[in-house]
């Protein structure tokens, strides 16, 4: 997959990185943190996809819930109508996640790992801030993800 550290749905956990693959925020749902934490408007969410499917074959969509594939979710979620148009329109999963991927830095950025969730990191598992900080940016900067690994190899080694 070309979006190797791609995170979670936000609606599963994902960080506010998912936020390319969210539909328009038109109920309560977990968007409205993800937006509060890439400090976006619902409007200029709004718009910011809008003016990248405008730009990108992710505009097309006819027949998908929101009627753009900006709007749709990871292909590892089952969904026949995002299926459905990426086979009309030829498009592989490849290039859906290159050009998500593309969407969400357009969207929050490219982040590097805060040095609080790195010291937290740390602190919890009892390792050095180098070793948090690398497990933190092997999982794409997802905090959730990178306990959960950090868990596993305390579980492995005993700890």
């Amino acid at each position: 997959m070309v979006w190797e550290d791609s995170p979670s749905h936000v609606c599963r956990g994902g960080d506010k990185r998912a936020l390319a693959f969210c539909c328009p925020p038109v109920k309560p749902c977990p968007i409205i943190y993800a937006l509060e934490d890439a400090n976006l408007s619902s409007q200029d969410y709004i718009a910011k996809k809008e003016e990248f499917g405008k730009k990108t074959r992710l505009g097309q969509g006819e027949g998908t819930c929101f009627g753009s594939l900006v709007w749709c979710c990871k292909p590892s979620k089952p969904c026949p109508l995002r299926d459905m148009v990426m086979r009309r329109i030829n498009m592989s999963s490849d290039e859906y996640m290159e050009l998500k991927k593309q969407l969400s830095e357009e969207l929050v950025g490219v982040s590097e790992s805060s040095q609080e969730e790195v010291k937290a990191l740390a602190d919890a598992f009892d390792i050095p801030e180098e070793e948090a900080n690398t497990v933190l940016q092997e999982c794409g900067n997802d905090l959730r993800m990178a306990a959960k690994i950090l868990k596993m190899k305390s579980l492995e080694s005993g700890k």
